[in-house]
This record gives structure tokens, sequence and C-alpha cells, in this order.
């Protein structure tokens, strides 16, 4: 995929019969369903059978199965409650007859109420970071430990605050800071960029936690194998935003132990409000665990 557009396509979802929807998965190049991917047709399809007037605002899932990419992915919207403010909706993604995944989320009316945020981390502005094009060329001829570096097209723009130092330098911390933005423009709908968002939250959430671990991922010349699945995911929306305007992604990892990390990230405007937060525990396992 290349641009936003592509990607829509990906979430857009065919409505088979009431509260009853139909998703296809884009053909990725590791050849299994994306996580970001489940989690954005799951939240779309909450969306589609919820009022017009209510807003996403978090959602909690559970990753199951891995998906077959060369099936559609059935999505089964149960109606938990309707309220004066809120609706929470329950998603089931289901293949073969079994569920891989399962969501809960909740819908609110907008409302006034009390507003503060933590700060934004001090990083340089994307204008001038290198974008993924030129870091690829230039670690072209470089082997970054423990890290693989993506070389398929994706829909979102990402420069890393860190350029392609943060692929090369040696640091047992578990953060790092990310500049987002979609490849064209999303339509004016706060819904089509709660989903975009919610495909892209998915990404570097694991790799942050095994950041501080790149000697144990990568020995010498022979690369041992370091699987990586989500478990869980939970989201949180605050504030509007455009994801066709830059967005920083503020990851960290405060712990990985009994072969689990947990990363968990904020997303910040570039005039400083937060917009999103997310969480995530998923398996990390080397091949000597």
């Amino acid at each position: 995929m290349k641009d936003f557009d592509e990607l829509r396509s990906v979430l857009e979802l065919e409505r088979i019969e009431d509260n009853l929807y139909r998703g296809q998965s884009y053909k990725t190049p590791w050849g299994r369903v994306f996580g970001g991917q489940v989690l954005a047709q799951s939240a779309h399809a909450a969306q589609l059978s919820t009022p017009d007037d209510r807003t996403l605002h978090s959602m909690h899932a559970y990753f199951l199965l891995a998906g077959d990419i060369d099936l559609p992915i059935v999505y089964d919207v149960e109606h938990v409650r309707d309220g004066g403010s809120y609706s929470t909706r329950r998603v089931k993604a289901i293949q073969k007859g079994r569920p891989i995944f399962t969501m809960q989320a909740s819908f609110q009316v907008p409302e006034e109420g009390l507003s503060h945020h933590i700060p934004m981390p001090d990083v340089p502005p994307p204008e001038g970071l290198q974008n993924d094009t030129e870091i690829r060329e230039a670690l072209r001829n470089a082997k970054p430990e423990g890290y693989t570096l993506n070389h398929t097209e994706l829909p979102i723009e990402c420069r890393p605050a860190l350029g392609a130092d943060q692929y090369t330098s040696v640091s047992d911390q578990a953060r790092q800071n990310i500049w987002i933005r979609a490849h064209g423009s999303i339509p004016d709908s706060d819904r089509m960029h709660q989903v975009a968002l919610t495909y892209v939250s998915d990404y570097n959430l694991l790799a942050t936690a095994l950041l501080p671990h790149r000697a144990i991922a990568t020995r010498d010349s022979s690369r041992e194998q370091v699987f990586m699945a989500s478990l869980d995911h939970a989201m949180w929306f605050q504030r509007s935003f455009r994801l066709d305007d830059w967005l920083l992604y503020s990851l960290e990892s405060p712990s990985a132990s009994g072969g689990r990390g947990l990363s968990r990230g904020d997303v910040f405007t570039r005039d400083g409000q937060l917009v999103a937060s997310v969480a995530q525990e998923g398996l990390i396992r080397t091949a000597r665990s």
C-alpha cells in the first residue's frame, strides 16, 4: 500500500446483514494478517452500528488466533448497551467459524468538561528529519542489530526523531519518538481519522520493547529468530485530530518479562495536544527462550 486511498479500501467493510460485516486482508509480505488491520476493521464495524452523534473514546481488545491472510474476516457486532450519553459494542472477528479476535468499544456523545494532559516530549519537528526512504538508503549496507527495516511501501510516512541513528545506536532505553502522517488526504470525518490511527497504533509497539535487547536478538552474523505477536491492545481517544497532518507517536516499554513485553504510547498533534493513548502487551520469544 502506497497511500491512504489503498488503505481505506482495505478498511472498508461489506455489510452482510444487520450487525454482520465482512472485511478483506492486505497481503502483507510476512504472510500473516496485520494486527492493526483487525483492530481498525473491528473499530469500523463498531462505528457502523452506532449512532453518528457518538464518537469512539476507548477500546479494549484481545488477539486470540493468527488470521488467515487468504480468507475474509467476518465481524459480528453485539449491541451491549445504549444509554443517554454512552454506547457499548462488542465485536468478534471470525474466520473458519472460530473467533480470532474480540474487542469491546465504548462511544460517547461529545461534551465539555475538565481538561489537562501531559506535555509532548521535546523532539525535533518532522521537517528536516529523514523519511522512510532516506533511512533505508542510509542503511542499505548496514545490518542493524535486532531490528529489521521495513522495505514495504506503507500508507503512513514515519520519521523517527533520531533518524537512521534509531536503528544503529546502542542504548538500554526502551523508548522512541516517531512522527507519523498519512500519504494523501483523509476525508473530513473524525470517525475515519480514528479508524486510520487505530490501524497505525500497532506500528512499532512491540519493536519498542525489543530496543534494549538488540544484542540478544542478534549474535554476530547468526541472526536468531525473534517471534513477536500482539496479545492485547487498548486505546483511548481524548481529542479530535487529523492523521493527514503530522502527529508524534511517543512510545515506551516499561517492562519485558516472562516471554512478554508491555508497551505504551501517546499521540500528540504538532502543537502539543494529546489526542490518543495506547497500551499493548505482546509475546516476545527468541529462538533460545
